[in-house]
């Protein structure tokens, strides 16, 4: 059932977990995740990048995910990730999409406060939720450039949540897009202070590569939103080599059903991780 990203984080806030939000980019990848949420009984975010779009046209891509969320028996969000321009924020706000984030982390504090506001506004007329992004996530989304990673301010954090009012807050704590070179070492002293000055649930991006230990101690501090693209696309692409090389491909459709495979697996890994398993009861 389609949902709104602003009800699944109050109720994993109430419920001390963390909503996974699965970066697609074709059907294979919906249908796999969709199958762990469904069999697992999870609430989750279906999602895709700005950057993305290229490779997957939001015209195309967008009401594939909107139609398996409505169809599925759990809760779906759909959601456009790491929004950049407004223009594609109104196409995935006119397409159905029930929640938009804007990246204004590159920005200067109050030019991300001032365009956030817009599009918190904007999306109002959905009824649609927005999350945006203060600090600078390392990396980038689709790993074209490496962004220098800043990590969020508790202060200008608390300043930024009051002013824009936005349903959900990405915060930067030693976290990165993409696969991360050694073993990240989050600063859960700055996420401890942030989770205690704002209401506003937390997401954490560049969630591939994170210890299961750390995932959990985060979405037991106030993250209620995990990301997670390169695992999924690693999983995918994995999935696929192996049944080549097993002989398990004689045509499309076995490679139709490697892909499932692949997203579905590790789909259903971060959910029990983040302890999701059950919550869509």
């Amino acid at each position: 059932m389609l949902a709104n990203l602003r009800d699944l984080l109050q109720d994993a806030e109430e419920r001390n977990y963390a909503v996974g939000s699965f970066s697609v980019a074709n059907m294979e990848m919906v249908l796999g995740v969709i199958k762990a949420a469904e069999e697992t009984r999870s609430p989750i975010i279906l999602q895709i990048a700005e950057v993305r779009l290229n490779h997957s046209p939001l015209a195309l891509i967008g009401p594939l995910m909107l139609a398996a969320a409505e169809e599925a028996d759990v809760p779906v969000a759909v959601h456009l990730d790491h929004g950049t321009t407004l223009d594609c924020i109104s196409q995935a706000l006119d397409i159905g999409f029930t929640s938009v984030m804007f990246d204004g982390s590159h920005l200067p504090l109050e030019e991300n406060i001032r365009i956030t506001k817009q599009v918190v506004e904007l999306a109002q007329d959905y009824d649609a939720a927005v999350e945006a992004e203060i600090g600078c996530v390392g990396g980038s989304e689709d790993g074209s450039v490496d962004i220098e990673m800043h990590c969020t301010s508790p202060e200008q954090a608390v300043r930024f949540a009051a002013e824009t009012g936005v349903d959900a807050l990405a915060i930067a704590i030693g976290n990165a897009h993409g696969n991360y070179k050694h073993e990240p070492v989050l600063r859960f002293d700055i996420l401890e202070k942030v989770h205690e000055s704002v209401d506003t649930p937390l997401v954490l991006h560049g969630g591939t590569g994170i210890s299961p230990q750390d995932f959990i101690k985060c979405h037991q501090n106030g993250i209620k939103k995990i990301n997670i693209a390169t695992a999924t696309f690693d999983s995918v692409e994995k999935s696929v080599r192996e049944a080549y090389k097993n002989g398990k491909i004689n045509g499309y459709y076995d490679l139709h059903t490697a892909e499932i495979a692949g997203a579905y697996e590790n789909a259903k890994k971060h959910m029990e991780i983040f302890y999701s398993v059950g919550k869509a009861e």
